[in-house]
C-alpha cells in the first residue's frame, strides 16, 4: 500500500515514480521538500517535490 499523507512530511527519504518513468516504474530515491497532493491519500501516490527538484508519485518510504 502507499504511504498516506499523514505518514509524510518534509525530510521524510522516500523512493517516487517521476511521470516519464511510470511506464517502466524505475524509482528515484530522495528526501521530500514540499507535499503537492492535498487529499489524504491518492491511488496512484502522493506527489512530492524532492530536494533535488525532481517530482513524483511516492510508492514507498525507505526504512532506516
Amino acid at each position: 500500500m502507499k504511504p498516506l499523507h499523514r505518514e509524510l512530511s518534509p525530510g521524510t527519504e522516500v523512493r517516487i515514480v517521476q511521470k516519464q518513468d511510470q511506464r517502466t516504474g524505475k524509482l528515484t530515491e530522495g528526501v521530500v521538500r514540499d507535499i503537492l497532493t492535498k487529499s489524504p491519500s491518492h491511488p496512484h501516490g502522493i506527489k512530492v517535490r524532492l530536494e533535488s527538484g525532481e517530482v513524483g508519485r511516492v510508492q514507498n518510504i525507505v526504512e532506516d
